[in-house]
């Protein structure tokens, strides 16, 4: 009787703690080159994270003011990396505050 009780409970337990697993977050990278976003919009999933590589020649400043999304990566030295995670779904708008042209809007869904 006590086997029976285990073996049955062992599928829902197996059941629950599957689907209690989050998926894995993807990384992805934006370059900063020429004074330019590698990409001016890009599409990720609440809970990625975007790499902000400067591959450029000149010293960037990457922050967002979006409500929610608000996050400063100060000076970003030539060859410098810094991760962001995007944690709530909405639209973000990412500048520069060195380069105002340099613009990106991410899509968090």
């Amino acid at each position: 009787m006590i086997n029976r009780i285990i073996f049955g409970t062992l599928p829902t337990i197996a059941l629950v703690t599957l689907s209690a697993v989050p998926l894995l977050a993807a990384d992805h990278e934006i370059n900063q080159q020429d004074r330019h976003f590698s990409q001016t919009e890009i599409t990720i999933k609440v809970g990625d994270t975007i790499s902000f590589k400067n591959d450029d020649e000149v010293t960037h400043n990457v922050f967002s003011t979006t409500p929610g999304m608000e996050f400063d990566l100060h000076r970003q030295a030539p060859g410098a990396s810094s991760t962001i995670p995007f944690n709530k779904v909405g639209d973000v708008e990412v500048d520069c505050s060195i380069h105002p042209r340099m613009k990106l809007l991410v899509h968090v869904r």
